[in-house]
C-alpha cells in the first residue's frame, strides 16, 4: 500500500462505519489523518473506531437528511479536532429496484433525501468552514449510474448525477480558495448496500464491467484518499471513473 500524507489533517467520512466509508475511513487513517466517523449506527461506529489506531478518531451520530443534524455534527467534529481539512461523502442508499412507472413516491423522496439532499447540506457546511481556513478538499461519492442510468433504478441513478452536477458547481465556486471538490463514480462494489438490491439488477451490474468483477472497497478508498490530500491540488470539479473499464470517458 502506497502511503499518502495526511499528517496533521483531520477528515469526515458519513457513512464511515461500513463498506466504502469504513474503507476510505482506515486508508486516511493509516496515511496520518484524523478521522471523524459519521453514521446512524452506533456499534458499527464503535467497531471502525477499533479498527483504527495512531490517530484521533471522533464519531457522531448524525442524520445526513436533516440540517440541523448536519451543523450539529460538524460543530462537535471541530471541537474534537481543531478545524476540518477534508469531508468525504459517503453515506448512501441503493434504493428499490423498480421501473419508474411503479417508483414509489416516498422511496424516490428517501433516496433523494439522503444521496442528495444530505450531501448539499455536508458540501454547505463544509466548504463554509473549509472558505474561512483557505483549505479543504471535498470528494463526493457518487456511480457510473449517475453517467449512464442503470435500469429499474431511476432513484439512485438520478440521485447520483445530481450529485455528479453538485460536485462540479461546487468545484468552480470554490476554485480561488485553495478548495478542491471532486468525485468518483465506482462501478459496482460488493458492500453490504448488495443487501438492498435485487439479485437481477447485481447481476445486470456486473455483466456491464469489463474486467469481469465487482470493485474492492480498498481500490476505490485508494483514490479518494488520495483526492484528499494536498497533491491534488489542480483538479476541482473533476469525475473519476472506478468502473473496470465500464466508464471510459
Amino acid at each position: 500500500m502506497n502511503k499518502l500524507d495526511m499528517a496533521g489533517r483531520s477528515a469526515i467520512v458519513t457513512g464511515g462505519a461500513s463498506g466504502i466509508g469504513l474503507a476510505i475511513v482506515q486508508r486516511l487513517a493509516a496515511s496520518g489523518a484524523n478521522v471523524a466517523i459519521w453514521d446512524m449506527n452506533d456499534e458499527s461506529m464503535a467497531a471502525a473506531a477499533k479498527s483504527v489506531s495512531g490517530v484521533k478518531v471522533h464519531t457522531v451520530k448524525v442524520d445526513v437528511t436533516k440540517f440541523a443534524d448536519v451543523e450539529a455534527a460538524f460543530k462537535s467534529t471541530v471541537a474534537a479536532f481543531g478545524k476540518v481539512d477534508a469531508i468525504v461523502n459517503s453515506a448512501g442508499v441503493a434504493g428499490k429496484n423498480a421501473t419508474v412507472i411503479d417508483y414509489p413516491v416516498d422511496e424516490w423522496q428517501r433516496v433523494f433525501d439522503i444521496n442528495m439532499n444530505g450531501v448539499f447540506y455536508c458540501c454547505k457546511v463544509a466548504a463554509a468552514h473549509m472558505v474561512a481556513n483557505n483549505y479543504g478538499r471535498i470528494v463526493n461519492i457518487a456511480s457510473i449510474a449517475g453517467k449512464e442510468g442503470n435500469p429499474t433504478a431511476s432513484a439512485y441513478s438520478a440521485s447520483k448525477a445530481g450529485v455528479i452536477g453538485l460536485t462540479k458547481s461546487l468545484g468552480k465556486e470554490l476554485a480561488k480558495n485553495n478548495i478542491t471538490v471532486n468525485c468518483v463514480t465506482p462501478a459496482a462494489v460488493k458492500t453490504p448496500i448488495f443487501d438492498q438490491v435485487a439479485q437481477f439488477h447485481i447481476d445486470f451490474m456486473l455483466s456491464k464491467i469489463p474486467m469481469g468483477r465487482f470493485g474492492l472497497v480498498e481500490e476505490i478508498a485508494a483514490m479518494v484518499s488520495w483526492m484528499c490530500t494536498e497533491d491534488c491540488s489542480f483538479t476541482t470539479g473533476g469525475v473519476f471513473d472506478l468502473s473496470g473499464g465500464r466508464g471510459t470517458y
